[in-house]
């Protein structure tokens, strides 16, 4: 670099005046101006600028060896404590160990437990997903009953509760597969061989296992009720479909206006006598056929008969050693039956003489009813059945189970070919009595269901219960088309008028009756004066009287006879 320096400056300092020009001027000037001969003139060379050469770049030397790990002396752990004994520890550093790799030799490592964990959930899910694919590829049997005969040969059980087809087929082919994956295909061959040679067996055989569904032999007098059953319901439902069929082609029938009529009056009621019925509760009444007598029971266990309309007492029936819980008078003629809770049912005739006895529920009785032949009684029991006696010879010709609670109410159809049953389990249920079949579950209240009534329209059933709601259903839909939010509490008992079922009368825990249009089921009147539960209800056959009973001991009667008269003396 001082050489280029020093040649630059040589340079500037002997051409001071030379401009910049090219050879051809300079040499043309110089040639003018000098006397002497003419040399040529060499320009001065400039030397080029020489770039020094650059520093070579130093070698980068390689890495050093890391100096090797120490060896680390192998962990000694105490010995695992048996029999109870405590082991102890001097310090966690053992816990900490155990999550580490120990070399124990050249190549050899322990793994840790997490590792070993990790490394089991891996080989378990690897054998399920070995299992399912193996039980995929084997053949199971579609049809249930197969599934259960397959199960059966295995030792299984053939059934778990609550299991449904898809589940246990899905059981019995985990089944296999696991016996499959274990070796043990001679199991599997032999439950093979064996439901072969079931399916091959002669039909003889076969019959001789028991069928399903499978019934109880019944008496023969339960036969014989059937009989007359089936004969007396065919009857009065040719009859009431013939009624209907007239009254609707009849022009002068006109039905909207009677049951205005009837609505009218219903709405009419008031309070035409009320009369202490006993020194306890009341918990039952029931009307004559001929409404000229009423029958009440009480907690006292006594029954009482009152002479309409004054309700002025007739005779007390006793013969009950618990409490009395229902009182019902025959359809037919004026003898009359009564339930206890001394679980027993006794029959009466219209002189308080006991004519019979029915025994043989296992715990208290609830509600009873008259079959509309007046020939049979009905009982609802809590113990979870309810019963059907023959009134002559106090028979039991039917015990009848299906409540998985117990039973409370009974009530039969106008026609006598159907019974009605609630109780405890929320459940109404349908039975054909000349069949003993269940033919409806009724399922729509959330609580235990107290009242049941059939309409006299043949197709309508009305029950109330603790859940404050009464429920109509259809029974030719086969489901609730209407819910009455009837009262503030439970609704003890549901009747319809038994004429026409132009109304429907509802008592409650609420202090109150109600009566409902049988058309829209809108409210109609509310009965109010009950100073206590309301406890039961009935309906005389022209509606024209209502009457209730309570837990304040007293009876009251329902009339609209007083507005009647009045209309005829304004017609006058």
């Amino acid at each position: 670099m001082e050489v280029e320096k020093e040649n630059n400056t040589s340079t500037i300092t002997e051409e001071p005046s030379i401009p910049a020009t090219d050879g051809q001027d300079l040499v043309s000037s110089m040639n003018a101006s000098l006397p002497h001969p003419i040399q040529p003139v060499i320009p001065p060379v400039i030397a080029p600028s020489v770039v020094p050469p650059l520093a070579p770049i130093p070698a980068i030397p390689p890495p050093r060896p890391l100096a090797p790990l120490p060896v680390r002396p192998p962990v000694i752990r105490p010995p695992v404590p048996q029999n109870g004994e405590v082991g102890s520890s001097d310090s966690d550093s053992d816990n900490d160990d155990s999550n580490m790799r120990i070399n124990k030799g050249p190549g050899e490592y322990e793994i840790s437990e997490e590792s070993r964990l990790v490394r089991e959930r891996q080989e378990k899910a690897m054998q399920e997903l070995m299992m399912k694919r193996r039980a995929a590829a084997l053949a199971v049997p579609t049809n249930d009953m197969a599934v259960r005969a397959r199960l059966r040969h295995l030792g299984e059980p053939i059934t778990l509760f609550g299991e449904r087809e898809m589940e246990r087929r899905d059981r019995l082919r985990m089944i296999m597969a696991k016996l499959d994956a274990d070796g043990q295909l001679e199991k599997l061959m032999k439950a093979h061989e064996d439901e072969e040679a079931a399916a091959s067996a002669p039909k003889d055989v076969a019959e001789e296992e028991l069928q399903y569904p499978f019934y109880t032999e019944g008496s023969r007098a339960l036969l014989n009720a059937r009989i007359h059953i089936a004969k007396y319901s065919l009857a009065r439902a040719a009859l009431r479909i013939q009624r209907a069929q007239r009254r609707r082609d009849d022009p002068d029938e006109d039905m909207d206006a009677e049951m205005d009529w009837a609505l009218k009056q219903a709405g009419n009621l008031s309070l035409e006598f009320s009369e202490i019925g006993d020194d306890r509760p009341l918990s039952s009444c029931s009307f004559s056929r001929d409404g000229k007598w009423l029958a009440t029971c009480s907690l006292t266990g006594a029954s009482k008969l009152w002479s309409m309309p004054k309700i002025k007492k007739h005779s007390t029936i006793k013969g009950h050693t618990e409490r009395a819980t229902d009182v019902a008078y025959s359809p037919v003629h004026d003898h009359l039956a009564t339930a206890s809770a001394d679980r027993t049912a006794k029959y009466w005739n219209d002189q308080g003489s006991l004519l019979k006895t029915f025994e043989g529920h296992l715990d208290r009785l609830a509600r009873i009813a008259f079959h509309p032949s007046g020939k049979y009684l009905g009982t609802a029991s809590f113990d979870k059945t309810w019963r059907l006696w023959d009134i002559e010879t106090g028979e039991e010709l039917l015990l009848q189970e299906g409540h998985s609670r117990s039973v409370y109410g009974l009530a039969f159809h106008r026609d006598g070919s159907l019974a009605a049953s609630c109780g405890l389990d929320s459940l109404a249920r349908v039975w054909d009595l000349r069949t003993g079949r269940s033919i409806l579950a009724l399922e729509g209240h959330v609580k235990p269901v107290l009242g049941v009534s059939f309409s006299p329209n043949g197709y309508h059933l009305a029950t109330g219960g603790e859940d404050n709601t009464c429920r109509i259903w259809d029974l030719r839909k086969k489901k609730s088309f209407y819910t009455i939010p009837a009262h503030s509490n439970l609704i003890s008992q549901v009747k319809f008028e038994p004429q026409e079922g132009y109304f429907l009368v509802t008592a409650s825990y609420d202090m109150t009756a109600k009566v409902w249009s049988g058309r829209d089921f809108k409210p109609v009147k509310t009965l109010s004066g009950h100073e206590a539960k309301v406890t039961s209800v009935d309906v005389l056959g022209d509606g024209g009287y209502i009457v209730t009973v309570s837990h304040d001991r007293t009876i009251k009667l329902w009339s609209s006879n007083t507005t009647n008269e009045q209309e005829a003396m304004d017609v006058d």
